[in-house]
């Protein structure tokens, strides 16, 4: 029976698809595993802990990941909170994968950023918002840590403004912070949370407003005359609260808590399941919007492979953007110009999968891929266009790559071919008569990833040796024999479109390039060079 565009509008506006970004260390996984509890999801987090003693986070599935303590890849999670579907996309915190990171932000509908209250705002928080500033994804500010010492709440206010550049209204503000936290009051709501320690549970109080006795019986006449003269003044010199602003990005709610000790969260979760918005149309390369209640859309944004390493399986995630989408739909897949069925699809929590019969918009939807799906890809039920694409991102740091054992050559080619079409890796051929592979990565430690998926995955140790490039830039079409440069700072190689690329060892080296060769042009990405 078909579904009508009131109860797919109905369920779309159900939906909050948000990712978290953070610095390394700022608690992200913590925080995700606490809004999970919240929503009922697990029962109790795995807090990620000393290497001797800590438990694998619920999100973190894969490995490496349980063995380093961090997240190396983007995890789908979904929850109900009251009435709310919520969509969590984990992303990686540590930079050297932040360009998983930049292509999940682009099936985010908002964004919670998670800031350490004794360290404010960090290298990789700054990379992660200038993402989200480009494409005006609303932002939800969480400073975590309250129980610890930190810094003074106004200075990471002020600098919010002067390092983001963005406005900021602290919804919550804190009373007391470490040793003298005590807990925090809510300026919309007039509510005040206290906290009682790490082992108890916190307590809401209703006030009047923050001159109400109520909040001095609980924290004491001083730190009740300190809280009205900050409130105060917040509420004369500091911004306004503007959901207008809120919507384009610039102006950021902020909370204060403690992921950890779950204070704070609650509050943060329940404001956010109401002001968050809901999926909104999605532009296609020409610009034109896709209503979310027109016939079923989506994009890949993400390919996993070995998610269940003894099937050896390669999945795709989906982003739904309209319609409606039900198991064994028949659709255009845009790229191939060909219809195709699916009728094998899951929701994921991690890396546990259960069969999804429909999806509406705001969902994120695995389907299983046999070599069909590249990221950036469009399926469609009706019609026939492309949704924005993908970014994709010029590798850092390169090194030849070749098997261990040659015996191992079909897993070796396998294995490469897989993690560089779901982009762990750049795959690269050198233009010489040998044809040695070059692995290309945004961050070192991506080779170590690599090294051990290939490994433990596919039985295939590699060989890597590196070399002192920085820059990777796409040629306009050209006979390398043409190009004036000087072989022992540049290196010609070609992509796996087969597509001219040229590696730089600095930015000397580039300009050189750029002075001697005033015709050739230079494309940070693939995708600049294909929409030139």
């Amino acid at each position: 029976m078909p579904v009508t565009e009131a109860t797919i509008q109905q369920e779309t506006t159900r939906r909050r698809t948000f990712a978290i970004i953070s610095h390394p260390d700022a608690g992200k996984t913590t925080l995700t595993e606490a809004l999970l509890l919240l929503g009922g999801a697990i029962r109790e987090a795995g807090v990620v802990k000393g290497k001797a003693t800590r438990r694998a986070a619920r999100s973190d599935w894969m490995e490496i990941e349980k063995q380093r303590g961090i997240s190396v890849t983007s995890t789908v999670l979904q929850f109900t909170y009251h009435d709310f579907h919520m969509n969590i996309l984990d992303t990686p915190g540590h930079e050297d994968f932040s360009d998983d990171t930049y292509r999940t932000l682009t099936a985010a509908d908002s964004v919670v950023m998670l800031i350490d209250a004794a360290k404010g705002v960090e290298p990789q928080t700054i990379k992660l918002f200038q993402v989200c500033r480009m494409r005006h994804i609303p932002i939800y500010t969480f400073i975590n840590k309250l129980d610890r010492e930190g810094r003074d709440p106004l200075d990471l206010l002020k600098e919010l403004e002067d390092v983001l550049g963005i406005q900021s209204y602290p919804v919550t503000w804190p009373v007391g912070m470490g040793g003298t936290f005590q807990g925090v009051y809510h300026r919309l709501t007039h509510e005040f949370e206290q906290f009682r320690g790490r082992q108890e549970k916190p307590a809401k109080f209703r006030t009047e407003g923050v001159e109400d006795a109520t909040v001095a019986k609980l924290i004491g006449d001083v730190a009740a005359e300190q809280l009205s003269e900050e409130v105060m003044l917040l509420d004369v010199a500091g911004d306004e609260f503007r959901r207008d602003l809120v919507a384009k990005g610039e102006l950021t709610p902020v909370y204060f808590g403690s992921a950890i000790t779950q204070f704070g969260v609650e509050t943060f979760l329940r404001d956010f399941a109401q002001m968050a918005p809901a999926p909104t149309p999605r532009k296609t390369v020409d610009g034109r919007p896709v209503d979310t209640d027109a016939p079923f859309a989506g994009f890949i944004f993400k390919i996993q492979a070995n998610m269940n390493p003894a099937h050896r399986d390669r999945v795709a995630f989906l982003r739904v953007c309209s319609g409606h989408f039900e198991r064994g739909m028949t659709v255009t897949h845009v790229r191939l110009d060909r219809k195709i069925n699916l009728t094998q699809s899951q929701m994921f929590f991690g890396q546990d999968r259960n069969t999804v019969e429909e999806a509406y918009p705001g969902d994120i939807i695995g389907l299983h891929d046999p070599g069909l799906f590249q990221i950036g890809d469009t399926l469609c039920e009706s019609g026939r266009f492309s949704f924005e694409p993908v970014p994709a991102f010029s590798p850092e740091h390169f090194a030849r790559v070749t098997s261990a054992d040659t015996l191992k050559h079909k897993q070796f080619q396998k294995g490469l071919q897989q993690l560089s079409e779901e982009g762990a890796i750049q795959l690269f051929r050198m233009t010489n008569r040998t044809g040695d592979l070059i692995v290309g990565v945004v961050g070192r430690l991506q080779f170590e990833v690599f090294e051990y998926r290939l490994k433990s995955e596919y039985g295939a140790a590699p060989q890597l040796s590196h070399f002192p490039y920085q820059y990777a830039r796409w040629l306009s079409p050209i006979d390398p024999r043409d190009i004036n440069y000087d072989p022992a700072s540049c290196m010609v190689v070609e992509d796996t479109a087969d597509r001219l690329v040229m590696l730089f060892a600095d930015d000397f080296s580039l300009r050189w390039v750029t002075e001697k060769n005033p015709g050739l042009r230079l494309y940070p990405t693939s995708y600049e060079y294909d929409t030139q």
